[in-house]
């Protein structure tokens, strides 16, 4: 029988938009949509056509209920396959997080469980503000991934992680934006038109910078010491880029800077994952 579900991926004017489509099960993520995430995932640092990249739900009702529970019980029906199950949600949240592009969670509806793992793991969250973040682990009596905690308390802060796990309840999407985890909150009419601005204005900007920037801020919130050396490598080719010569240019004549420069493997291919 086939596995309901799909990710889709649409791409326009250098934003891709990946779709996490299972309607019926409101969007939760199976087995072979975990591995679809992850691949497209790892697609990315060689796409020169691809500067922002969107993640959401299918329609405007739900992000994801989290992972697809039809599958618990060929996928997660025992301790060695339960923990196999955490390390594909994992690895495919660490991709998500790997991609070098800037990554914008769009959010409608709820968060739920691992579908609150795939909004923590992009870069900013646009939200509508009836959105909400919820991890009903305590409710099923399934013990929670602590690399999933890991990323909750970075996103959300230790006391909202604390209050969402014990309580099982929903972190409703303005408290998320009063934590600085959801960076825009707006009503759900015009969630997609915000994202879809900020991605246009993150996509007309220097991608080698971007880069740069979003390799430091990994290296520096994870404590990574080989992720610092790649950052400072990207921050050196940066300065030594055609995109900075154009900025300097642009600054200089009181003019908007051209189109951005090449793609990162242009400049650094010896850089690119």
């Amino acid at each position: 029988m086939k596995t309901p579900g799909d990710i889709q991926i649409d791409l326009a004017d250098g934003i891709a938009t990946l779709r996490i489509a299972n309607p019926a099960r409101r969007n939760a993520v199976s087995s072979a949509m975990w591995h679809k995430i992850a691949a497209f995932a790892a697609e990315l640092p060689e796409r020169k056509d691809v500067r922002v990249i969107i993640i959401r739900g299918a329609g405007e009702q739900m992000f994801s209920a989290g992972a697809d529970i039809s599958d618990f019980a060929t996928a997660r029906s025992g301790e060695g396959q339960a923990r196999a199950y955490d390390d594909l949600v994992e690895s495919t949240c660490k991709a998500i997080e790997a991609i070098p592009q800037p990554t914008i969670g769009m959010i409608f509806g709820g968060c739920m469980g691992a579908g609150s793992s795939v909004a923590a793991s992009c870069d900013l969250r646009v939200a509508a503000d009836d959105a909400f973040f919820a991890v009903p682990a305590a409710k099923l009596g399934l013990g929670y991934d602590p690399r999933g905690i890991a990323r909750f308390i970075r996103v959300f802060g230790a006391g909202a992680t604390r209050q969402v796990l014990f309580t099982a309840d929903r972190l409703p999407a303005m408290r998320a934006h009063a934590l600085g985890a959801v960076h825009v909150v707006a009503p759900a009419g015009e969630v997609e038109a915000r994202t879809m601005a900020l991605a246009k204005q993150i996509a007309g900007n220097a991608p080698l910078t971007i880069k740069a920037a979003k390799a430091a801020i990994a290296a520096i919130t994870t404590d990574d010491s080989d992720l610092l050396a790649q950052a400072e490598a990207f921050y050196a080719a940066a300065d030594a880029s055609a995109d900075y010569a154009e900025g300097r240019k642009a600054f200089a004549e009181k003019r908007p800077r051209s189109s951005p420069g090449a793609n990162p493997s242009d400049h650094v291919p010896h850089l690119c994952n």
